[in-house]
């Protein structure tokens, strides 16, 4: 059992994670379906010894991969094959660990078993949208667990989404190398940047592939086959494109930085400009998810832990 365990861990990958409401905790999502949980509070004390930086729980939450997990003020939302499941923080921190209720969008075909690569929170509509191997957007109303809608148009499957606060739009990225902007409202594309087929962005040899993006408000920053590039969403332009050669897999605003993860054992801090301020060493050969903690409620725990392949499930504060 024991070199079992050694050998799962060698070929571990942290796939998603997500923070508590109350900011003092880290989900971890692998691609063995568990989910474990980190006190960031403990992890993080300068006092911090080996115990500590282990997981205060672990469960089995899916029996494949789990790709993306969100927080909601009550609930852990995680997602894997074909379905999304809901865990009460309050009884996973008390170790109990049962599935609050599981949704699964009306797929095409009844063999159809999709991954779900990306969650995305609306507040204000209270909703959630879910993305993935099918091609397409769900809208789930997370009052009454319904799917309301389905926003169709990328020929590939998607990796990423984004929401503009601002106005219900959501942004998409996917496979087929598309950024595609939606109206929650019509439930209609609106815009589309195939960022592949600019030429200061196209880097041929890595593919096409869009495998993350973010927005603020005119803004977007996204990343992948095609090289990392701030956009200018009204009109379409690129404006900034970052000296990355390695495809990243993460990108988010912070303050007046850029921060990025993909390839590579580092976090990188950019200027807007293009000029990379930092670069935060990891653990992992790649990461493939970073998330930022800024709840007020903790400010002694806020940290970009990031994770990736090969990770035993520990987090990397970023600053």
């Amino acid at each position: 059992m024991e070199v079992f365990q050694t050998l799962q861990r060698l070929h571990m990958t942290i796939f998603s994670q997500s923070v508590s409401p109350c900011g003092k905790f880290l989900a971890a999502g692998n691609n063995y379906g568990q989910i474990a949980v980190f006190s960031l509070s403990a992890a993080l004390s300068s006092e911090a010894k080996e115990e500590s930086k282990k997981p205060v729980v672990t469960f089995q939450a899916h029996d494949g991969p789990v790709y993306s997990m969100v927080s909601t003020d009550r609930h852990l939302l995680s997602a894997g094959d074909g379905e999304v499941k809901a865990w009460l923080w309050a009884e996973i921190l008390k170790k109990g660990c049962k599935e609050l209720w599981r949704r699964q969008p009306p797929y095409r075909t009844s063999l159809e078993v999709p991954e779900i690569n990306a969650l995305l929170l609306v507040p204000k509509e209270n909703s959630l949208i879910l993305a993935g191997g099918d091609c397409q957007l769900h809208a789930m109303d997370l009052e009454t667990g319904a799917f309301t809608r389905a926003l169709r148009g990328h020929t590939d499957y998607i990796h990423c989404l984004a929401l503009r606060e601002r106005s219900p739009e959501v942004l998409s990225g996917g496979e087929d190398g598309a950024v595609r902007l939606w109206d929650l409202r019509t439930a209609k594309e609106v815009q589309t940047i195939e960022v592949y087929k600019h030429e200061e962005c196209s880097r041929p040899h890595n593919g096409r592939w869009i495998g993350c993006l973010a927005t603020d408000s005119d803004w977007m920053v996204c990343g992948g086959g095609p090289a990392l590039t701030l956009w200018h969403l009204r009109s379409s332009t690129p404006t900034t494109i970052f000296p990355m050669r390695a495809p990243q897999k993460h990108v988010t605003f912070y303050q007046d930085l850029i921060l990025s993860a993909g390839q590579g054992r580092c976090v990188n801090q950019w200027q807007l400009s293009g000029e990379l301020k930092a670069q935060v060493p990891g653990s992992s050969p790649g990461l493939l998810s970073l998330s930022l903690n800024q709840q007020p409620a903790a400010p002694e725990c806020k940290v970009g832990p990031a994770r990736g392949c090969g990770d035993p499930g520990r987090p990397v504060a970023c600053g």
